[in-house]
Order: C-alpha cells, then sequence, then structure tokens
C-alpha cells in the first residue's frame, strides 16, 4: 500500500483536494495529518493544485512503505516500496 500524510493546514488543502480526484485513492485523518492511501501509486500534478513552489515542496509530512520517484515542479509521484 502506498501512503503519504499531508499536515491538515490550510495551505494543504489543495493537495489534498486533488488528490482525492482519484478514484483508487482513499483519505483520512490521523491526529493533525491527512493520510492519502492507494493499492497503487499515488500522483498528484502541481499545476492542478494551484500551489506556490514553497508549498509544494514542504507538504509531504511522512511516508509509509512508500518511496517518492518524482517531486518536480510537475508531479509528484508516490509508490509503493
Amino acid at each position: 500500500m502506498t501512503t503519504l500524510f499531508i499536515l491538515d493546514v490550510p495551505e494543504n488543502t489543495p493537495v489534498v483536494d486533488v488528490a482525492s480526484r482519484d478514484g483508487a485513492v482513499t483519505i483520512d485523518r490521523i491526529g493533525p495529518y491527512f493520510r492519502i492511501a492507494s493499492d497503487t501509486a499515488i500522483a498528484i500534478d502541481r499545476r492542478a493544485t494551484g500551489c506556490r513552489h514553497a508549498v509544494w515542496y514542504s507538504c509531504v509530512a511522512g511516508l509509509e512503505q512508500s518511496r517518492i520517484t518524482q517531486w518536480d515542479k510537475d508531479a509528484m509521484r508516490i509508490e509503493p516500496r
């Protein structure tokens, strides 16, 4: 399972909103974090989020049994380890 944690602050909400558009993704909360999980890779388009680069590159709070395979100005891709 691919799992990404993002701190629940207003700046990060667009990242979670874009991730939620993928039907394979489930989103719930653990404490002050959103847990974004999927049986497959998670891909999030930065432009769709509308996030500025500073927010984009600081939104990941943690991963569980996953690794970042892309995180650039275009997209973020998290895959199972």
